[in-house]
């Protein structure tokens, strides 16, 4: 019995191709790319999913194997890919970021700062909590199962080899930021109101009462009542980032 096997070299070339744009976004995506994670496992996360990938697309990589520039410029175009769709979804998730930065400036507690696990470096304190509360939310209700749907059907708008649409890139990019600064302002805008009405109220007290200390009695007040509205518009907020995580995601599925 004969077995071929020159169709092996191809094959082990596909593969690398493959790993090369799925482990680029494996490194940057929420709650995989993190810091903390061991790089063992991220790497066996990575070829997991490209053993997964692979026999579903491997038609679509056509590599010459007489050219080792050719396919080194394949791998560039493929890790590219791979940090473009894993940087959009690191950007949608820091909107929270951005809605417990403002949170906390309104509610007096901007100076309290802890180390952010998802960024490696430090955070305001309500930032990081809303951080990690969605990284919980996103995995306990199967959105990143839109990841990896989004990863798989990325081939259809990023073909292997064709030339990469720079203006489509840069314009999800574009969405991407100005999404997550819009959805981050919007889900603290209970707290930019409370903070605007609460200051203006202290202001008065203090002008009509100059001999009263504003200050010691204001930021005590202030964090008790930024807590009670944050316990109340709680799930209202993370519903939100949910609903706005999976448009984002289902913009990168054709």
């Amino acid at each position: 019995m004969r077995v071929d096997i020159s169709l092996l070299p191809a094959l082990a070339a596909a593969f690398i191709l493959v790993f090369a744009r799925i482990g680029a976004m494996v490194m940057l995506l929420p709650g995989f790319g993190e810091s903390n994670i061991p790089v063992r496992t991220k790497l066996a996360i990575a070829l997991a999913l490209t053993l997964i990938v692979l026999p579903l697309h491997r038609s679509a990589y056509h590599v010459d194997m007489t050219s080792l520039t050719s396919l080194l410029v394949l791998m560039v175009h493929e890790i590219i890919i791979g940090i473009v769709l894993g940087a959009t979804a690191r950007v949608t998730l820091s909107a929270l970021s951005v809605a417990g930065s403002l949170i906390a400036q309104q509610l007096g507690l901007g100076f309290v700062t802890t180390v952010d696990p998802t960024q490696g470096q430090q955070g305001a304190l309500i930032g990081n909590f809303l951080t990690m509360l969605g990284l919980t939310l996103l995995f306990a209700t199967d959105m990143h199962h839109l990841v990896i749907a989004a990863l798989a059907d990325s081939y259809k708008v990023f073909g292997p080899g064709e030339v990469l649409p720079s203006g489509d890139i840069a314009a999800l990019a574009t969405r991407a930021f100005a999404a997550a600064f819009k959805i981050g302002v919007q889900l603290s805008a209970p707290f930019i109101v409370f903070g605007l009405v609460f200051n203006v109220g202290l202001g008065l007290l203090a002008r009509m009462m100059p001999q009263m200390q504003v200050y010691f009695v204001g930021v005590p007040l202030s964090i008790l009542g930024g807590f009670l509205i944050l316990a109340v518009v709680l799930t209202t907020m993370m519903g939100t980032f949910l609903d706005y995580f999976g448009e984002i995601m289902r913009q990168l599925t054709p």
